[in-house]
């Protein structure tokens, strides 16, 4: 019997590092499975590519759709538009998607409107803010999946509740710590990272604080944009910010005239930085502020503090038994979690279920029990 073929998307830079296990663990299975990856371009450039792809271990995508950025009606739109005829193309036994964002959903929607089945993987997180696109994407994505793939127990409810059936649903961890764990060692030290963007400034490790910026909801209200960044110079007193700040978050920093809130000797801004440079600079932060998702999840799996510039969570497992905290975007709650990590240590967690770097490889093995592909 000749392999069958499984259509892998990604589209943004958190599916790359969910994607990657996948397909190594894909390759394992390649009598029974040929993956065919597709890139929506959703977002894209020439240093991701070299920087994700390569460090990942993630091969040249079978096929680029090239879409760009865009609202939200037009990326998704043009995504379907052009996921199509890929489909019609390759004649895949099911697609799998990952995540949350336009690719995610688009993608579903094109290939159960074609009767293909839909296969989730990171399903049922949700945070009840329906003001949060990507929770748009998460709810309807999980209603079109045949197959969904939860990383913590928990999600199994969310899902019941919204009427999925339970043999649908499969816990089997996260893949985005596969990842994690396979890197640690490849990691690049914070200093060298430091260095090649040209930092003067000493910094020791463990004594710094690790910032990311750039959901809507934060960088787009000048209000709480001003807010977090007058706090992250308060927190900058007590320990150094090294911040990759993301493009528009830059232009929104400077738009609202607040660069001068950070000082310079203090606050050491990068450019977005490579995922082992990133993973580097988790590992040696005395603690990481972040409106991220997916740092929440990493911080939790390193042991490392997390104080999550976010009124809710989709990762409510890292706030139960790892080491996030919510504080929103009160400077007051920011700094006396700050205080409290600098003076107790501050949350250490433990690694929840499953999250060992073997989620992957229970994926695979469920889609060939489920697809009945070993004959």
């Amino acid at each position: 019997m000749s392999p069958k073929v499984l259509v892998c998307v990604v589209g943004a830079r958190p599916n790359f590092m969910k994607m990657a296990p996948i397909i190594r663990q894909l390759q394992a299975v390649k009598h029974l499975i040929t993956p065919y990856l597709v890139h929506t371009g959703q977002h894209y450039d020439q240093a991701m590519k070299d920087t994700f792809f390569q460090q990942l271990g993630i091969p040249e995508p079978d096929k680029d759709l090239g879409v760009g950025s865009g609202s939200h009606a037009v990326q998704t739109a043009n995504v379907m538009l052009r996921f199509e005829p890929v489909l019609d193309e390759v004649n895949p036994f099911a697609v799998l998607v990952v995540g949350d964002v336009n690719s995610t959903i688009a993608c579903g929607l094109v290939a159960v409107k074609k009767n293909i089945p839909l296969i989730h993987v990171e399903a049922g997180l949700r945070s009840y803010d329906r003001q949060m696109p990507e929770e748009i994407n998460r709810i309807l994505t999980d209603q079109l999946s045949d197959l969904l793939f939860t990383t913590e127990r928990a999600a199994a409810n969310n899902l019941i509740k919204e009427g999925i059936a339970e043999q649908r649903i499969c816990f089997t961890g996260n893949v985005m710590i596969d990842t994690l764990l396979a890197n640690c060692q490849q990691a690049s030290l914070f200093s060298e990272t430091l260095q090649r963007y040209g930092t003067k400034q000493v910094v020791s490790e463990k004594a710094y604080a690790l910032l990311t910026l750039h959901r809507p909801s934060n960088v787009d209200d000048p209000e709480t944009l001003t807010r977090l960044i007058r706090v992250v110079g308060d927190i900058s007193e007590k320990l150094p910010v090294i911040f990759p700040v993301h493009p528009r978050t830059q232009q929104k920093i400077v738009e609202a005239g607040l660069l001068s809130v950070l000082p310079e000797q203090r606050v050491i801004m990068l450019p977005p930085v490579a995922y082992l440079e990133m993973l580097g600079l988790m590992q040696s932060a005395r603690l990481v502020l972040t409106d991220s998702g997916g740092l929440q999840e990493e911080t939790t799996a390193l042991g490392v503090p997390c104080v999550t510039l976010r009124e809710n969570t989709e990762r409510p497992i890292t706030i139960a038994e790892g080491t996030n905290t919510i504080v929103g975007t009160d400077p007051a709650k920011i700094m006396q979690c700050v205080d409290d990590v600098l003076q107790t240590g501050g949350k250490s967690g433990r690694v929840p279920e499953y999250w060992d770097g073997n989620a992957a490889g229970r994926i695979v093995g469920e889609i060939v029990r489920r697809y009945r592909l070993a004959g």
